[in-house]
């Protein structure tokens, strides 16, 4: 498939008689794609039921005119300030009780039942009006679902459908309360109506009733976008996408993405690294102008898997694009460096070599006004070219001389579940202890071994394909993902089905897969100090488990208790850091004939169908293969 550049503009922040040479200069710099229309309800509808589309139809006229194919997206992030004249308890309620206000986006409820008809009602005129529009290329729902922590509401509405919500699920109190173990510190209740959200409580809320409740706002998210996709798709056969964010697991993506037919996230390497990623300052520092080296490689393969959610068949992932990509500071991160020249192309690269169809850069020109007047664009607030356009450009002469690549099948699978994620939230067991920083080292690690990686979703029924899968935290096993592992290389925990759907210990304890003759018998979480040595001179930081059973011991702690054990089916019985993470696949891969590679700090591989890419994302150049690659450099070789 041709991989195509796309940027997001805003033609209702510009002056009309500017859209046609921006439409002209877009074309230039090679871009084919521009998402418009996302924020614009209060320009569209100023107040109710009076429409002035006029202005869109010509901006849509305009780009598409000059060449370009427009994503048109949904406005329901930006509700106007007259819809909370018309429905007053729409906005969320954060944990501690207070409504979450106007005066920035996304003030909405996924649960307020009057929001979601209005949100149906504009989708429906949007997609009426502009379903057969030939310039009307692709639709994108709504805006970053979770933004901002807003999946979670606390409010009446939320409270009334999470009651409805548990009343359907277990049909009877009686069937709640054995689940979630009321019958500790007499919990229990005799009516769905009494049941409240598992917020203010004296101290902490029962653990399986804060994981149902994070099941159900994850479903509200579910159902609010399934009811803008119906109603597109009535509508047109043009492909539906929404963008989704970094390091948000407050919902469950796998089925969001199930509904639509590409995935697509909003990559800022700096503001990330800076604002959500975990690291020393050695690292943050050395990375400050790049990004984690291996932040936008995972989500570039989760959001592959969250695309092959949507139906795609392709064995290595599923249609996926980045639909904002940082080009230069940004604004909301505590610090907001300039990254170095040559990232907004190795970025664009970087996720084209994962299998990206298209990397949408954000925005066409920097905004002189409201709160992100300091996130940079392609251009000045003056119209003049910023630093990233002549990348832009760069990466879209490379593109028409480079061949398609494909996406290759990688060797290694990682499993990756929300529903841990929301698991270990709810009883984390120690203060660092988080389902996407297990997971996330796990990655790493590969990546520092020069590894593909496929990320997988929880239901996996074969992974027959794959060398070695990894499988760290999950919380409970499916049917079928308990049966594939019992087939495969793979090494599970820290932390792996050893707990029920309920967060209740079961009986017999687990893990519990045919084939591994091992059991969690107790926890440890350790503090930031602490660690537990091991006889190959590595380490566990963070988490241990004690294991007793009779499958062959891989490696031993130092105080004796088995660290690995199992022989195809392994158990990593605590969290490794990142030299013993390294240790423990390059053993795995020699013994199953993976091919490996010691990388300097800042290198990085991938290969697709045809070719090698090498990225540098360290400060320094650095070497591959006699080549020596610049900082913030690119290379690709044939395979």
């Amino acid at each position: 498939m041709k991989r195509t550049l796309g940027v997001c503009y805003y033609p209702e922040h510009w002056p009309e008689d500017i859209w046609a040479d921006d439409a002209a200069r877009m074309v230039k710099a090679g871009i084919s794609w521009v998402r418009i229309g996302e924020f614009a309800w209060s320009r569209l509808e100023p107040s109710p039921e009076v429409f002035t589309f006029d202005w869109l139809d010509r901006a849509i006229d305009v780009l598409g005119g000059a060449g370009l194919k427009v994503i048109l997206g949904t406005p329901t992030a930006t509700p106007p300030r007259w819809m909370l004249d018309k429905h007053p308890d729409m906005l969320a309620v954060d944990e501690q009780g207070n409504p979450r206000g106007f005066g920035s986006r996304r003030h909405y409820c996924f649960s307020h039942r009057g929001y979601r008809e209005e949100s149906k009602r504009i989708t429906r005129i949007f997609a009426e009006r502009y379903g057969k529009n030939p310039h009307v290329a692709a639709w994108q729902t709504d805006n970053e679902y979770a933004c901002h922590d807003t999946t979670r509401s606390y409010s009446y509405a939320a409270t009334e459908g999470f009651q409805n919500w548990l009343a359907q699920k277990y049909q009877s109190t009686d069937a709640l309360n054995s689940a979630w173990g009321n019958v500790f510190w007499s919990m229990e209740y005799d009516d769905f109506a009494d049941v409240a959200l598992p917020n203010l409580t004296v101290t902490e809320p029962n653990h399986p009733h804060l994981l149902d409740f994070y099941r159900y706002s994850s479903d509200m998210v579910v159902e609010f976008n399934r009811e803008q996709v119906d109603v597109i798709r009535a509508h047109t056969d043009a492909p539906i996408i929404h963008n989704y964010m970094g390091r948000e697991t407050s919902f469950d993506h796998f089925k969001v993405g199930a509904d639509l037919d590409i995935a697509s996230w909003d990559s800022y390497p700096i503001g990330f690294l800076s604002d959500r990623l975990d690291g020393t300052p050695d690292h943050k520092l050395r990375f400050l102008r790049q990004g984690d080296p291996d932040n936008q490689a995972f989500h570039h393969d989760i959001y592959r898997a969250v695309g092959r959610a949507g139906g795609n068949p392709s064995p290595a992932g599923g249609r996926w694009w980045v639909m904002e990509q940082q080009p230069g500071p940004v604004n909301w991160a505590p610090y907001n460096p300039a990254p170095l020249p040559g990232m907004a192309r190795l970025w664009a690269w970087e996720a084209f070599a994962h299998g990206a169809e298209t990397v949408c850069y954000f925005r066409w020109r920097q905004a002189p006004f409201a709160q992100e007047q300091m996130h940079a664009g392609l251009l000045r607030p003056d119209s003049a070219d910023a630093p990233a356009m002549a990348e832009c450009m760069q990466v879209a002469e490379e593109m028409a001389e480079l061949p398609n690549v494909g996406t290759a099948r990688a060797d290694v699978a990682l499993v990756f579940d929300y529903e841990s994620a929301w698991g270990w939230e709810a009883q984390p067991q120690g203060a660092d202890f988080n389902m996407f920083r297990l997971a996330f080292a796990a990655y790493r690690a590969c990546r520092r071994l020069g590894l593909n990686v496929d990320i997988l979703p929880p239901d996996t029924a074969d992974l027959s394909a794959y060398k070695l899968t990894l499988a760290p935290g999950l919380m409970h096993l499916s049917a079928t993902l308990r049966a594939a592992l019992s087939q495969a290389n793979a090494l599970i925990g820290p932390r792996t089905d050893t707990k029920d759907e309920n967060l209740s210990i079961p009986t017999p304890m687990g893990p519990n897969i045919a084939g591994l003759d091992t059991t969690v018998t107790l926890t440890e979480s350790l503090p930031p100090q602490a660690s537990v040595p091991l006889e190959n001179g590595g380490q566990f930081l963070h988490w241990r488990e004690h294991l007793e059973g009779d499958a062959p011991v891989q490696l031993r702690s130092t105080d004796g208790h088995p660290a690995i054990v199992g022989d195809t089916l392994r158990y990593l019985a605590g969290w490794p850091d990142d030299p013993t993470w390294d240790m423990i696949l390059r053993a795995l891969c020699d013994e199953h004939g993976i091919p490996h590679h010691t990388l300097p700090d800042g290198l990085r591989l991938r290969d697709t169908d045809t070719h090698r890419f090498v990225f540098n994302y360290a400060p320094e150049p650095l070497a591959w293969n006699g080549t020596e690659i610049a900082p913030a450099g690119v290379h690709w070789e044939p395979l």
